[in-house]
């Protein structure tokens, strides 16, 4: 059972909308920032600093391939947050509209 001060960090997490489109996003696959930058129309250092807090939160996980980072949900230890996410809408088309090959990005 998650503690109250545990899910109220969550919680501020989730109550930033740039960060819940990134969890939504994430639910399609893993992104690198730059595909993220793309599809949000916003700077790089903003994007790295919501995906910073996400990570510190638990919400997200990196994996580097190579020189690059891609970023993925981290979200099956907490149960609480599947229903949530039923419910967020599908960013499939976003993110189906953007890749590294096309961004010329992660090579």
């Amino acid at each position: 059972m998650i503690d109250i001060e545990k899910l109220s960090d969550v919680c501020k997490l989730l109550g930033d909308k740039m960060r819940l489109t990134i969890l939504s996003l994430l639910r399609e696959r893993e992104l690198c920032v730059y595909e993220l930058v793309e599809i949000l129309q916003t700077s790089q250092p903003n994007v790295s600093q919501h995906m910073r807090k996400l990570k510190d939160g638990g919400l997200v996980k990196e994996a580097k391939k190579g020189q690059w980072v891609f970023y993925s949900l981290n979200i099956n230890d907490k149960p609480y947050l599947h229903e949530l996410f039923q419910h967020l809408p599908s960013q499939k088309k976003e993110v189906d509209a953007v890749s590294c090959e096309k961004l010329n990005c992660c090579d």
